[in-house]
């Protein structure tokens, strides 16, 4: 029987927000009072044990079990304070999701009763189950074990009743098992590497800080309809829909007022992380119907990935208190544009300096075009795994649209920093560098004050853009863990700037100073960049994949192929001459990435088929039944088929499409069973790929027949009805 799709959609349209009455207090008042921030560990630990945790935050130097315990004793009285009664071990295994595992802080008291303990053990170290989280191989079922270790650079916070203590997580023999550990890694190698390159320029520098501003895009649809779409509800997505007559080609919904029930969800889901330290800062309407976007103020690393993984678990529960659900699927309906998440990524020394930004005088200038030029060779060089870092079944349906960058990783400079890379070229090494600053710009009204434009444009179409004073990867797909990309990234960068600092320190032994032997090291890495890797054009073009070919840059569009980027000699030298992973994690992750994609490609076939044979074709076939019975009517009160041309028509029509979804189902079965018999994960994984173009073919008839059938006998809520909130 069919639902009553109407019955959903009032509901969901008359479902008011939740009253949600923002705090009196204002934002700076409360934010962080979730966290054992620096404040709170002033103020809950002794003089002794604050120095050594500051000292291992700021120096990495190790913590020893008495200052742990003196840790753990100023966390548990603060977080008794706020009611907590469990603890857990908040990590990030490669599922791209977070885990944890509560325990309840009480323990025998030695009389009869309890009594709330928390030591340094329970906050350094706990022991999940290694072998049912992805492994690659790495931990087999009986081969259980596997550790949590405490993250002192990422602070704890409480959610709930619960203390949440950041952590990597590591197999019982030392391999990383999460996205956690080789993030940490990565950061470790390029501060390493870019502060070797500092040091020459300002002796005082001592770290170099890794920065990440992400920009998460989402999806709202409201809860009723959510649940009577099993597609939705499984995948994440709309695997069959016709295009509404109106979605996002009037260009109407971006930046648009936000509906008010919405604006409800943003204000406490802001609320929520500032109270958990997370800057949040904008909100606004995103360009496709019901798609929005948040962003924070940029932070480390390290930090600011794990308040994304934050940020999207709150999502997910608060929205549910206002009649959402939040859709994090890179692309959740056909036709309209998709969700990223772009990571605006930079580096800054502990002195303030920023090293992507033009500095105020010819040696600032000089460090800046150093690091501005080593990031590009890095990205030159490693430019598929870098797209392989972002790659996925999901994030697949996204890339190479003419809404999200091609699956072609080339940078885009703009005009500015194109011409300063040529004069470099041309000019003698000695030549100071001067780069103009922002330039005014008179808009032709007298009301509006003078404003400043930026020396580069924006360009939608690269997946890695130079925008003034960082670089930023658009590419990262809504779902995804960051930490993925910026491992990579991080890790491609340190080993260049590792390389470029051999190559200066031949020219400075040489006698040259250092001006000339930086300039004369950076001229043939300059001319290559600007020869491969720059494209300032139109990155959709066909024009561009050609040129992109000539130029050397990767251009392959299956997932399963890109992932075999990790794996190359080059990749594997990048990963284990700066430590991030050794050849042995490439490997098993490399395994975990074709299983995932093989189970949610075999996953939404299953959805698919089964929604085809259980909701399409019974509603087809009901309507078919009520036109033959019109037909026959009609036949009987006026003995011919005169005056019955549409109808019968639309029984053929309906016949055709429904003869066709069938086949189609049996056609996916059939290859989903060859595929499933393969052993070797890649291939696999290549078959899974060949499947997934079959989801393609087989919507297409039922999208027609979407069109066809009566809407009362339709049995799910349709794109027109999805995605547009009241």
């Amino acid at each position: 029987m069919s639902i009553d799709r109407s019955e959903l959609v009032k509901e969901s349209f008359e479902k008011k927000a939740l009253e949600f009455k923002a705090p009196e207090a204002r934002p700076s008042e409360y934010f962080g009072e979730l966290v054992f921030d620096r404040a709170k560990m002033h103020k809950y630990l002794d003089p002794a044990t604050l120095d050594a945790l500051l000292k291992c935050i700021d120096k990495g130097e190790a913590l020893d079990r008495k200052t742990a315990d003196g840790v753990a004793e100023g966390i548990k009285t603060w977080a008794l304070e706020h009611g907590v009664t469990h603890v857990t071990h908040w990590f990030q295994p490669l599922t791209e999701g977070t885990a944890e595992k509560h325990d309840s802080l009480i323990d025998y008291d030695g009389h009869g009763g309890v009594i709330e303990t928390f030591d340094g053990k329970m906050l350094a170290q706990q022991e999940p189950d290694a072998s049912s989280f992805p492994s690659g191989g790495i931990r087999a079922t009986f081969e259980a074990r596997g550790y949590t270790a405490w993250d002192p650079t990422s602070p704890v916070f409480i959610q709930g009743d619960t203390l949440c203590i950041p952590t990597v997580f590591i197999s019982y023999t030392g391999e990383a098992l999460d996205y956690k550990t080789p993030l940490k890694k990565a950061l470790k190698a390029v501060s390493d590497a870019a502060t070797s390159v500092c040091k020459l320029f300002d002796p005082a520098v001592t770290k170099v800080y890794s920065y990440l501003g992400w920009e998460q895009e989402y999806f709202l649809v409201d809860e009723s309809l959510y649940s009577a779409r099993p597609d939705l509800m499984i995948t994440g997505r709309t695997l069959m829909g016709h295009n509404s007559s109106k979605n996002q080609q009037l260009d109407d919904h971006y930046f648009a007022a936000i509906p008010a029930r919405v604006a409800a969800f943003m204000r406490e889901l802001e609320m929520e992380g500032h109270r958990l330290g997370i800057p949040i800062k904008t909100r606004h309407n995103e360009v496709a119907p019901n798609q929005f976007e948040l962003a924070p103020i940029y932070g480390e690393t390290n930090l600011a990935n794990d308040q994304n993984q934050l940020v999207m678990n709150l999502m997910k529960i608060i929205a549910r208190e206002h009649g959402f659900v939040v859709l994090l699927h890179e692309k959740p309906f056909d036709g309209v544009n998709g969700s990223g998440k772009h990571n605006n990524w930079s580096l800054g020394t502990d002195t303030g300096r920023q090293l992507l930004a033009p500095g105020k005088d010819p040696s600032g200038n000089l460090l800046f075009v150093t690091f501005f030029v080593n990031v590009l060779a890095a990205v030159q060089k490693h430019n598929a795994v870098l797209k392989a870092s972002i790659a996925s079944a999901t994030n697949a349906h996204r890339l190479g649209a003419n809404e999200a960058p091609p699956a072609i990783v080339s940078a885009f400079l703009g005009k500015t920093m194109t011409d300063v890379l040529h004069k470099l070229l041309e000019l003698p090494s000695d030549t100071p560098i001067e780069i103009a600053g922002k330039k005014g710009q008179k808009v032709g009204l007298v009301e509006i004050p003078e404003i400043f434009v930026d020396n580069t444009d924006r360009n939608r179409t690269s997946p890695f853009a130079f925008t003034g004073n960082r670089f930023e990867f658009r590419a990262v797909g809504s779902a995804a863990n960051c930490a993925g990309a910026m491992t990579t990234l991080n890790a491609a960068v340190a080993e260049q700037l590792t390389i470029f600092k051999a190559a200066l320190d031949k020219e400075l032994a040489a006698g040259k100073a250092l001006n000339v032997a930086v300039m004369d090291t950076l001229k043939p890495i300059i001319a290559s960049v600007l020869d491969v890797v720059c494209f300032d054009g139109n990155g959709y073009t066909e024009e561009w994949k050609q040129e992109a070919i000539r130029r050397g840059l990767d251009v392959e569009t299956s997932v399963p192929e890109m992932f075999k980027a990790f794996t190359t000699p080059q990749s594997v030298r990048m990963f284990t001459s700066t430590g991030v992973y050794t050849e042995k994690e490439l490997l098993a992750r490399n395994e975990v990435k074709w299983e995932m994609y093989t189970k949610k490609v075999q996953i939404e076939s299953r959805v698919m088929v089964r929604m085809a044979l259980n909701h399409v074709i019974p509603a087809a076939l009901e309507y078919k039944s009520k036109l033959l019975r019109e037909i026959a009517a009609s036949q009987e009160v006026f003995g011919s088929l005169d005056g019955c041309s549409t109808e019968v028509e639309l029984v053929k029509k309906i016949s055709t499409l429904v003869n066709d979804i069938y086949a189609q189902c049996d056609e996916m079965v059939e290859a989903r069973k060859t595929a499933n018999h393969i052993v070797d994960e890649y291939e696999k994984a290549v078959a899974y790929h060949g499947i997934a173009d079959m989801l393609f073919k087989l919507r297409r008839p039922i999208d027609k027949l979407e069109e066809v059938v009566d809407n009362k006998l339709w049995p799910l809520p349709k794109y027109r009805e999805l995605l547009f909130i009241s």
